[in-house]
């Protein structure tokens, strides 16, 4: 099996920054791409961050100048750095990793655990 564990999340001023990793482990034969999604009750899910392997990051407008995805390839783990957190930035952060399980199965998307984010004074 593929596991996903996320870390880094909690509550903190507007203005301040955060680190959440996500690393990916088990029985991965080819990693295609890692990121994160953020969700808040009532609303869409949000691609926020997102690299793909052999591909340069990809971040929603939002964001942009203030979160930077990073990878560690030898630990199959990326890093989510927010800087000047916002209100706005408040959610569940969902990381993902599109995982080749093995050479004779498709393609899956498997999920991290989330954790909260809270911006607020």
């Amino acid at each position: 099996q593929v596991q996903v564990v996320e870390s880094g999340g909690g509550l903190v001023q507007p203005g301040g920054s955060l680190r959440l990793s996500c690393a990916a482990s088990g029985s991965i034969w080819r990693l295609n791409a890692m990121g994160w999604y953020r969700q808040v009750p009532g609303a869409q899910r949000e691609l926020v961050a997102s690299l793909v392997s052999g591909g340069s990051p990809h971040y929603v407008d939002s964001v942009k100048g203030r979160f930077t995805i990073s990878r560690d390839n030898a630990k199959n783990t990326v890093y989510l750095q927010m800087n000047s957190l916002k209100p706005e930035d408040t959610a569940v952060y969902l990381c993902y990793a599109d995982v080749v399980p093995d050479p004779f199965i498709r393609e899956y998307v498997y999920w991290g655990q989330g954790t909260q984010v809270t911006v607020s004074s």
